[in-house]
């Protein structure tokens, strides 16, 4: 029986924990260039010193107007993987691993002039209407996922997070309330992400693993369940994904009866008790004592904190003593204890 403060392997990643810090946008970049700053620097690090095994860098777009807003960070140029390599580097001095989410927000791009999508519904009476992209361009819009996997590879991560959740672009060709096309990627509406995943396979090292996180359940009175997430997951498992970061909802406004404690977790459970696979489960997992027990109960292998490491850049040490287990921070902290 593992707990929270068990190490985790998963092919070549070796976690000390099975802390997740998950990607938490900061909309924070001051240049609008895409490029982390000091602030992502801070941001990123502090937790590393603070005991987390596992550091999911926030959603970095794949283009510019794939950011929900201007303020995003973003891997589509070069220029921008010496900032990355810096914290990432910084990150694993201190004992955690790092991993990035690679995304686009398609047509919930708040900023773009003209967001694109794989409908030319808007989202909402509040979002632009988007437009459709056509075959050729989701094609193109594969590639550049697969170039952003390459430079994030080469800033030294070590894993990639696909975002297959929240109503971004994944998730609006894999959603049937969001493609009605009649194309390739209408036919079959997994195609798309088993393309990026496909790419990210060829440029990943084989000993990284590939994460998704994916909306298990969408909330929307026409929307998937989670049999239907079931099938989408078994294709990616089949196309290369080793992990799954179960979430929910973001092609609706609406949200779960109830959002509390753990409001995730039995979506987390079904899918690795269905599937066989290794998952992340997020939501309210600030307890650590529940946290601790989902971990016990083999529900989830890794538990993501959110609102409890903004709120405290060292929950995971916090953890570890509220557990009855060890310091740590690094040596130079430690008198404090």
């Amino acid at each position: 029986m593992s707990s929270l403060l068990d190490s985790f392997e998963l092919k070549g990643l070796k976690l000390k924990n099975r802390i997740v810090m998950p990607p938490m946008c900061q909309y924070s970049v001051e240049a609008k260039d895409g490029i982390p700053n000091d602030w992502h620097f801070s941001h990123y690090t502090s937790r590393a010193i603070g005991g987390t095994g596992l550091i999911i860098i926030e959603m970095t777009d794949v283009e510019p107007d794939g950011r929900i807003s201007d303020y995003d960070l973003g891997l589509w140029s070069d220029e921008h993987t010496p900032a990355f390599a810096k914290i990432i580097k910084a990150c694993q001095s201190y004992g955690a691993k790092v991993a990035i989410q690679i995304a686009h927000a398609g047509r919930k791009a708040e900023d773009a002039e003209v967001p694109v999508s794989s409908t030319n519904e808007a989202f909402s009476d509040r979002y632009k209407a988007p437009r459709e992209l056509s075959t050729e361009e989701v094609e193109k819009m594969v590639e550049k996922f697969e170039r952003a996997f390459k430079r994030a590879v080469e800033a030294g991560v070590d894993s990639i997070e696909i975002h297959g959740a929240h109503g971004y672009l994944i998730h609006q060709f894999q959603s049937p309330l969001t493609n009605k096309r009649t194309d390739k990627y209408g036919q079959d509406k997994a195609l798309f992400a088993k393309e990026i995943i496909q790419a990210a396979k060829r440029v990943m090292p084989e000993s990284m693993p590939l994460l998704f996180r994916i909306s298990a359940v969408e909330y929307a009175e026409e929307g998937y369940q989670i049999d239907y997430a079931l099938n989408l997951m078994k294709e990616y498992q089949e196309a290369g994904v080793d992990m799954f970061h179960i979430s929910s909802g973001g092609e609706s406004n609406n949200g779960p009866e109830y959002s509390g404690e753990g409001y995730q977790v039995d979506l987390a459970a079904e899918v690795k008790k269905s599937l066989n696979v290794p998952v992340i489960a997020v939501g309210r997992m600030e307890n650590v004592k529940y946290s601790d027990q989902v971990i016990k109960d083999g529900k989830a292998d890794l538990v993501a904190v959110g609102r409890g490491m903004l709120r405290n850049p060292y929950w995971a040490n916090e953890a570890s003593l509220e557990l009855e287990g060890k310091t740590i921070v690094p040596k130079a902290l430690q008198a404090g204890f």
